[in-house]
């Protein structure tokens, strides 16, 4: 990144979006199994099927906020919504990293104080969740990078 301002495109992630299914899948399921043997099979199918539509709306709703942009300057990132609205801005705090599949960063705006651990809930602070499958790789690497200098490691 080295001080250059950057606007990357986020893909929306395969990999998180067929968690989310997965998870849909196995609540229904997990309902399913509880209900069916107290209120018979034709009672609990319904209320199965209702909670099914529930979670799917919500997960799509939550798909449908995710950022789509993000604007890497060199203090600071924002990550932009489909509508163009500012979803979050600010300096990278803190990282936590698994593998090399995902990545969260803690934002916290400028003119923040810092506090405590690098991860520490601070009512300021934002955090972003970013699939490696959503960004370009050297991207994802670069933010790896940043993370973990800001975090201290």
């Amino acid at each position: 990144m080295g001080g250059a301002t950057q606007r990357i495109a986020l893909r929306r992630s395969v990999a998180l979006r067929a968690a989310t299914g997965a998870f849909v899948l196995i609540v229904t399921l997990a309902v399913y199994t509880c209900l069916a043997p107290r209120l018979g099979a034709l009672q609990a199918a319904p209320l199965t099927l209702a909670l099914t539509a529930l979670l799917a709306l919500c997960a799509a709703k939550h798909d449908a906020a995710q950022p789509i942009a993000l604007h890497i300057a060199m203090d600071e990132i924002s990550a932009w919504n489909s509508a163009g609205a500012l979803l979050a801005r600010g300096r990278v705090v803190g990282c936590a990293q698994w593998s090399d599949r995902l990545l969260v960063l803690a934002l916290e705006p400028k003119g923040g104080q810092r506090r405590g651990p690098a991860l520490r809930p601070h009512r300021h602070t934002r955090t972003m969740l970013l699939a490696a499958d959503a960004l370009p790789p050297t991207v994802f690497r670069e933010l790896s990078v940043l993370g973990r200098r800001a975090a201290g490691a």
